[in-house]
């Protein structure tokens, strides 16, 4: 671990009951999908469990969200009730949208978590819409906007953090650096050696940190929201992490070298947060019962997402724009 402080006690079992449910809900779409009992696009998050956890862990529930397709653990570390999202992964009525939006279109208002986004870096311009709202209602909310390495070659990542920085909005730009753009190296596609640097050069407040690092993703999480909800204006953290598997379910991960895949397996944040409680004095028992709670709300999701009812014929023509072309 860094230098920073350990977090309290209580703030990483919280974190530590986040990403595990993060961590066993992949697990188990991961094997139903490769035993045929969904058939789903899915992206797995493993390996980026903590970053998201700590982050949403600093914030509030009625706060926002804005996250991208590669966004289930930002989704159930923001509060999702499982059922709700697997039934909307399953494509059930049941689910978060009606199971017409799927996993790249997860929204749950209820908890925060306002927009999925299907297209890389979209959420930024969306995430100061949100952010405007809040400062010009003075309601005292705070958005987070996650998004991957690659976003930040996209141009709504420049001028929305641009456009951030001068109006002073209350937003969190959580670049989750995983050091792939889908299949591409960082280094490929970006000529900054970091995030953070893009950030500075706008005159944001900017931070760098080990994401996988629960301590230290918490305390730079709490201190960028107290920074915002002050009415300061935004702060973009680099949190760097790194995913387990390819970019989507099928992709072997090929382009990623062994040697690095290796040293990140041996780095896997879960069992070290996992000893970090013991070492607190949080007892085996006490964890292990973290871990069937949170077992048992994914099996019953699962179960539920299975059972629940397709959308009737109809629902298919409601919440979309429906335009005739003329001939």
């Amino acid at each position: 671990m860094s230098d920073t402080q350990m977090a309290d006690k209580d703030v990483l079992i919280d974190i530590f009951t986040r990403a595990d449910l993060i961590m066993q809900s992949d697990i188990k779409f991961r094997k139903m999908i490769g035993a045929g009992q969904l058939q789903i696009v899915y992206y797995p998050v493993r390996g980026q469990e903590v970053v998201s956890s700590a982050m949403m862990a600093a914030v509030n529930q009625e706060d926002y969200l804005v996250t991208i397709y590669r966004g289930l653990h930002d989704q159930l570390a923001k509060g999702i009730p499982s059922k709700d999202l697997w039934a909307e992964f399953a494509g059930k009525m049941a689910g978060t949208c009606k199971g017409k939006g799927g996993p790249m279109h997860i929204t749950h208002p209820e908890t925060g978590v306002m927009v999925t986004t299907g297209i890389v870096g979209s959420g930024i311009p969306i995430a100061n819409g949100l952010a405007l709202a809040s400062q010009l209602e003075k309601d005292g909310k705070v958005t987070v906007c996650c998004f991957g390495d690659g976003a930040s070659n996209i141009g709504a990542f420049h001028e929305g953090l641009n456009m951030a920085q001068v109006w002073k909005l209350p937003v969190i730009f959580l670049c989750q650096n995983n050091l792939y753009s889908e299949h591409t190296p960082m280094a490929f596609a970006t000529s900054s050696d970091t995030i953070k640097q893009r950030g500075e050069g706008l005159g944001m407040r900017s931070v760098r940190v080990n994401g996988n690092d629960a301590s230290e993703m918490y305390a730079a999480a709490k201190e960028a929201v107290e920074y915002a909800r002050a009415g300061n204006g935004p702060t973009l953290i680099e949190a760097m992490t790194f995913r387990f598997h390819g970019h989507l379910l099928g992709d072997t991960g090929h382009y990623i070298p062994e040697a690095e895949m290796e040293q990140a397996l041996k780095d896997d944040p879960m069992p070290i947060l996992r000893q970090q409680l013991l070492d607190i004095q949080v007892s085996e028992a006490d964890i292990a019962a973290i871990e069937a709670k949170n077992k048992e709300i994914i099996d019953e999701a699962a179960q539920f997402a299975l059972d629940a009812p397709y959308p009737p014929g109809d629902e298919y023509r409601i919440d979309v724009l429906d335009v005739e072309i003329a001939a």
